[in-house]
């Protein structure tokens, strides 16, 4: 009778161990691997059921047993696993950190404007370009994102976009960001770079943000150099204290979306609020995203007694001009 019972004992205990090893085996020795993504605060038991539902293991039970026997934890991150590799090299590569980098660098450049920036993205497969052109374009008042609106558009207009905010650096991007993840990045580094005493110095001159990135948008568009940016901001903001129009070319390219610097006298009536030289005063919104250098120019003009400028379409350079005669010369010499 006691020989019976051990023998029994024994099939058990083998059966147990054969079920145990039946669990291990890899869930299809012909499958190809795949990413895996473990996001953070995800629970063992979500990820092994993951991992189940993606046919990368036999039993979500047995996962979790090996990982609660070895006193293991799983990192976040994204894995590249094969259905392959049975349960216990699958924990191996989990509790490792054996991520693998999907990251993405990418350059958005200093007056793009959103749709430079949506056809980039999408060229560079990043995020889709109607995705990224319908947040970023959409209207304050619809504000669309599910993180809170920034303290810096307080003073835009609700019919304003954010056109002009959407800071031109590089960026690091993870694997599978949206374009609202992308967005939120680029609004974080533009409320990091207007620094507390640029704020105060805008409040100083009675100035708003949306006033200085308008103004930004047009130095960073018509001139290259930061000390090219800082005297057109000073002849910019002079025309504006005279009543005088900008008639700023670039306001221009930016109603007839062209790459231009000069335009024909009869483009330059064309009936719209960005008509630089039909109406008086700052544009009704940015026409791009400027950069750090343009932002500063804006709020830090330099006086001059210059009063026109143009750009030498050969080399780039500006050229600036005290009078509407010396002007007209320059453009005899520089643009015909």
């Amino acid at each position: 009778m006691f020989k019976k019972i051990i023998v029994i004992a024994l099939v058990i205990l083998a059966a147990g161990w054969l079920f145990w090893l039946n669990l291990n085996p890899p869930a299809d020795s012909q499958g190809r691997a795949q990413a895996f993504f473990v996001n953070k605060g995800q629970t063992i038991k979500q990820i092994a059921n993951n991992l189940r539902t993606a046919n990368l293991i036999r039993s979500p039970f047995y996962f979790q047993y090996v990982i609660w026997r070895g006193g293991l934890k799983i990192q976040a991150g994204e894995y590249l696993i094969s259905p392959a590799f049975n349960t216990r090299a699958i924990v191996k590569i989990l509790s490792g950190g054996e991520t693998v980098s999907r990251d993405k660098t990418i350059t958005l450049i200093e007056g793009w404007d959103i749709k430079d920036m949506a056809a980039y993205l999408e060229k560079n497969q990043i995020a889709a370009a109607g995705e990224y052109l319908k947040l970023a374009g959409a209207l304050l008042s619809d504000w669309q994102f599910s993180f809170a609106k920034p303290d810096f558009l307080s003073d835009a207009p609700a019919k304003a976009n954010l056109e002009g905010y959407l800071f031109p650096d590089t960026y690091r991007i993870v694997a599978g960001a949206t374009a609202e993840q992308i967005i939120d990045k680029m609004l974080y580094n533009f409320n990091k770079k207007l620094t507390p005493e640029m704020r105060r110095d805008m409040a100083a001159q009675q100035k708003t943000i949306y006033q200085i990135i308008i103004m930004a948008s047009l130095l960073e568009k018509e001139v290259r150099t930061a000390d090219d940016m800082k005297i057109v901001s000073g002849i910019f903001w002079d025309r504006i204290k005279y009543g005088m129009p900008l008639q700023s070319d670039a306001s221009l390219s930016f109603i007839l979306d062209d790459k231009i610097g000069g335009h024909t006298l009869e483009q330059t009536k064309i009936d719209s609020p960005y008509n630089t030289y039909k109406y008086r005063g700052l544009p009704p919104g940015p026409i791009a995203n400027p950069g750090l250098n343009a932002i500063k120019a804006a709020i830090y003009p330099v006086e001059t007694d210059y009063a026109y400028f143009l750009s030498d379409p050969a080399t780039g350079k500006t050229i600036f001009s005290r009078s509407l005669k010396e002007h007209n010369a320059n453009k005899n010499k520089y643009l015909k």
